[in-house]
């Protein structure tokens, strides 16, 4: 069995790997990584490496496609069923990691971190001007809440945070279980000091979050967004910050990666982070353990769990 591994592994995630298969590791660019597929039945990629239909059609020995990471927006997965190839990616490898960044941000926000922080080194004191707020007592909204959000909610109750949600898939058993409230989305955004985007990228959620949902928000809410970048529409953020709809945000994903010229970038009240929600040593060493372990499944013939298309098994 022979891999391609395009966007590296951790030592002991290649080490596994090595241990079953001939793994070749070549940072490939496009034109090379069709050169190169023909001779491989697995490829292991992160987020660099676009795993095209021309890619997927030149495979010819593929039999699965690993994503070291949670999202596969750069596989085309519909390509790779057609030709029953599974897609196999590391979704909890990033949970605990994703939730203490959206805490973080939480804080940063209610605290002003980062503006207090630009003052001094800029030389100044200015202790009256950056008066806070704690997050005791505050309401947490979730849009969203599978594994992470559940991790979020967790760490907000420590707090002392009331955990509302809106997920139309979550159980409102499970809900009662994790202390969150199931809520409509009109409550959440009537109801929530703090708002936490965590739902999945789906037609369903893409550009959800627009100008009339943020004139919905408390104007004194936060906004945090740590999932995917197109869930808002970010020029409705951009207006709202500048206009004073919302108090502030904290994002540390977007439309377009990197955020080049976007009107968000130059926008007050707004902290940014350049997409570190899995950047963690912790989290990158699990995916590469997950992903390893779910190629070598599939090519064994096993059915992964993680597997993003089941049907390519049907």
């Amino acid at each position: 069995m022979r891999v391609l591994v395009t966007d590296g592994l951790e030592a002991a995630a290649m080490a596994e790997l090595r241990r079953s298969a001939e793994v070749d590791a070549i940072e490939a660019n496009a034109k090379e990584l069709l050169d190169l597929i023909p001779n491989y039945e697995a490829l292991i990629v992160r987020s660099r490496t676009k795993v095209t239909a021309e890619v997927i059609g030149r495979g010819k020995k593929l039999r699965v496609i690993g994503r070291a990471g949670t999202g596969v927006d750069n596989i085309d997965v519909r390509a790779a069923t057609a030709r029953r190839i599974s897609v196999v990616n590391a979704p909890t490898a990033s949970t605990i990691s994703v939730a203490e960044l959206a805490i973080g941000h939480m804080i940063s926000l209610a605290r002003h971190l980062p503006e207090a922080d630009r003052t001094m080194k800029d030389g100044n004191w200015e202790k009256k001007r950056f008066e806070g707020t704690e997050l005791h007592d505050k309401v947490l909204g979730l849009l969203g809440s599978g594994r992470i959000g559940a991790e979020v909610a967790k760490r907000a109750h420590a707090f002392g945070m009331d955990v509302i949600a809106y997920d139309p898939y979550l159980l409102p058993k499970t809900a009662e279980e994790r202390g969150i409230r199931l809520v409509s989305l009109e409550e959440l955004l009537r109801d929530s000091d703090f708002l936490s985007v965590h739902a999945a990228l789906t037609p369903e959620t893409k550009s959800m979050i627009g100008p009339a949902q943020l004139r919905a928000m408390k104007r004194t809410a936060f906004l945090v967004n740590c999932a995917r970048g197109e869930i808002l529409q970010e020029t409705a953020v951009a207006k709202a910050l500048a206009d004073g709809v919302i108090a502030g945000a904290a994002l540390d994903v977007f439309e377009k990666e990197p955020p080049t010229g976007s009107p968000i970038l130059s926008t007050p009240n707004v902290a940014f982070t350049p997409h570190l929600g899995a950047s963690t040593r912790e989290a990158q060493a699990r995916a590469g353990e997950i992903v390893v372990d779910e190629v070598l499944k599939a090519l064994r013939g096993q059915k992964p769990e993680f597997a993003v298309n089941p049907e390519a098994y049907a």
